[in-house]
């Protein structure tokens, strides 16, 4: 019997994923809450812009209000929500997902305890993702890393090779590289080191990544925001993993090098062209006028930092600043950096 897969929330990551999955030829049901991108998906499908090349394909999009009238369960469900929205849609989409069907937050942030809270862990798998795009304009997504340079990171949570492992192994393929890890926590720490010196602070000052890194105090901050995350997940755990598809070596110098390797790999895979156009997930909810992932990511950093007695004053400094621009007291601008710096000093 046909695979019945679901792409869940379907903003620029999920509308990738799911334009490629479509493509391929699978039986997936794209979700999401926008009804105009959901009507633009309906009428004309997706159309994936991308550095050298385009995507124009027809899929089955659906609103939330419509799944209860489908009479569809699930094997599959690909959740690719904002971290903040992780719990309200996981109830939402219990109901539809097969008793031996599983799950993956294809997300930012360590949310793989909100989704078991609510799915049970025996059916759900973790995933790491490395994938830009950006969606303003309903059925429109600009990618800025096509599928030859996304990376997933998949993993069951026993770090056990599995049929269903290999089976999204396989699907996830379609979209992009894939390494399979028995780390997978580790790796989604891993990889909100990343995250938490790139997509916040970027955000923040209204710059590219490409703009950022020529900046010395950004960098400084950068390095910061990392070190601390670094000591926050030694001290609850976790174990850095190779990502983003470089080899385990990579993670096993100083912890300067990590942070670099970490820093400019990301450039190097959107390329020249990408990196050009790419506005972190942060910036483009500043730009929308929308809730961002800072406190589900740098805020959670200094959650953990606190329970762990490890100061994390980098990681509140991106917090409040932000917190003062979704408050609209500020406005994302690359001066915002000497705010920072005066609240490190």
């Amino acid at each position: 019997m046909e695979r019945q897969i679901a792409v869940l929330s379907t903003g620029a990551i999920g509308s990738s994923i799911g334009a490629d999955l479509a493509h391929a030829g699978y039986n997936v049901s794209l979700v999401d809450q926008w009804p105009a991108h959901v009507e633009a998906m309906k009428a004309s499908g997706l159309h994936v812009k991308m550095p050298d090349s385009e995507l124009r394909t027809a899929v089955n999009a659906y609103h939330l209000c419509e799944l209860s009238s489908l009479n569809r369960q699930f094997d599959i469900v690909l959740l690719a929500a904002k971290s903040h929205d992780t719990r309200w849609l996981c109830e939402f989409i219990k109901p539809y997902l097969k008793a031996d069907g599983i799950i993956a937050g294809v997300q930012n942030g360590m949310n793989n305890a909100d989704i078991i809270d609510i799915i049970g862990k025996p059916r759900v798998m973790g995933c790491v993702v490395e994938l830009s795009a950006e969606v303003f304009t309903p059925g429109l997504v600009q990618r800025n890393t096509d599928p030859a340079h996304t990376w997933f990171g998949l993993g069951e949570l026993d770090g056990s090779v599995t049929p269903r492992l290999t089976e999204l192994e396989k699907l996830m393929k379609h979209s992009g590289k894939i390494t399979i890890t028995d780390n997978i926590e580790g790796a989604k720490w891993t990889k909100l080191v990343n995250s938490s010196m790139i997509l916040a602070p970027f955000g923040a000052l209204g710059l590219q990544s490409w703009q950022a890194v020529e900046i010395p105090e950004v960098c400084n901050l950068c390095a910061k925001l990392a070190s601390e995350t670094m000591r926050v997940g030694t001290a609850h755990g976790y174990k850095l993993d190779a990502i983003f598809g470089l080899s385990p070596e990579e993670f096993m110098g100083p912890e300067e090098k990590i942070i670099d390797k970490l820093l400019y790999t990301i450039l190097g895979h959107m390329g020249k062209k990408g990196s050009r156009t790419a506005r972190g997930v942060v910036f483009q909810d500043f730009l929308k006028g929308r809730r961002t992932e800072t406190n589900s990511l740098n805020g959670h950093i200094a959650r953990k930092g606190r329970e762990a007695n490890i100061p994390t004053p980098a990681n509140d400094a991106v917090v409040e600043l932000c917190r003062r621009i979704e408050r609209g007291e500020l406005k994302p601008d690359k001066s915002n950096v000497e705010i920072i710096m005066k609240m490190l000093d």
